[in-house]
């Protein structure tokens, strides 16, 4: 497994979309989060096929930390099946993921493990 991940969420709403880059980033469960707008889902859902706009987060964070944060998202998230994947980053500005560890190693000290 990679050591660091892109998370895609999806959410129905700007705000809610905001909010969640915001905690996440505050809480550093990710070192950082783009919010892209808009997009739109095609998918079956219940049976239908459904059509919805959507805004994206894209997260940059530690796979160690991937569980802990699906926990934060889903608490409180709007959809009762949220989009929450982790892609593998293979490489990087070796400046860039230095700072990723950095800023996600914040996280040990703010959730105490």
């Amino acid at each position: 497994m990679s050591t660091y991940i892109q998370v895609q969420i999806t959410f129905p709403t700007e705000e809610s979309a905001y909010q969640a880059a915001t905690k996440l980033v505050e809480t550093h469960l990710a070192a950082c989060a783009q919010v892209l707008k808009p997009i739109r889902s095609i998918y079956v859902w219940k049976g239908n096929c459904e059509t919805s706009d959507e805004v994206l987060v894209l997260a940059k964070t530690k796979s160690i930390l991937f569980d802990r944060l699906v926990e934060l998202v889903r608490d409180g998230h709007p959809y009762e099946c949220p989009q929450i994947v982790a892609l593998p980053i293979l490489a990087g500005n070796e400046d860039y993921l230095a700072w990723l560890e950095e800023q996600c190693n914040k996280c040990k000290k703010i959730l105490w493990f």
